[in-house]
């Protein structure tokens, strides 16, 4: 029975532990003063997003839940717009999580279609490279949750990448670490 009670209290203290993280991650941060602190500390970088997506087009009114596999729902659209896109991403790390992007944004972060359109309507699309600073969220850092640009909130956890927009500041939001490594080319390190 000893060991029943220690398995309940492992499990009970583990549990504790995942609340803990998750009230530390409910506690909204300015995503842009971190960013800008982070910057000032020589721990932003350089990247664009260069590997293929998929891409199809978004029925008005649909709204996409962005779920990342092995951490559940990160965020929730604004109900779509006539001609905006949903996009996947081609990484199986984190369960190729698709997302929404404006009619107004689309044009200026891809190009295409550079294929055939599969049978389920999803073409093949290139990112045009928009060059983002980046910020890699440490240990210290995180977890921490912020507004992104489209209102919702979201949570950025240790080794994920926090990128922004240099020429729209308030464009900034955070890539999973898996995505970001997958889909993103680095073009400067942090700190040179």
């Amino acid at each position: 029975m000893l060991m029943g009670t220690r398995g309940i209290v492992g499990a009970f203290v583990a549990g504790l532990l995942g609340s803990m993280e998750i009230a530390l991650a409910q506690q909204p941060i300015d995503i842009l003063a971190f960013f800008q602190k982070a910057r000032d500390a020589g721990r932003e970088g350089l990247a664009k997003k260069t590997k293929i997506v998929d891409v199809r087009a978004a029925k008005p009114g649909e709204v996409i839940v962005t779920i990342i596999k092995g951490e559940g729902e990160e965020t929730r659209s604004k109900p779509a717009n006539d001609g905006d896109r949903v996009v996947r991403n081609r990484c199986p790390e984190t369960g190729n999580e698709e997302f929404l992007v404006s009619a107004s944004v689309f044009g200026k972060r891809y190009e295409g279609p550079v294929g055939d359109p599969g049978a389920d309507g999803w073409a093949p699309y290139r990112p045009v490279g928009v060059e983002l600073r980046f910020v890699e969220v440490s240990d210290q850092d995180g977890p921490f949750t912020f507004t992104a640009p489209w209102g919702e909130s979201m949570v950025a956890r240790p080794g994920d990448a926090i990128v922004q927009d240099a020429a729209n500041p308030k464009d900034t939001y955070r890539v999973q670490k898996a995505s970001f490594v997958r889909t993103y080319e680095i073009l400067r390190q942090p700190g040179k």
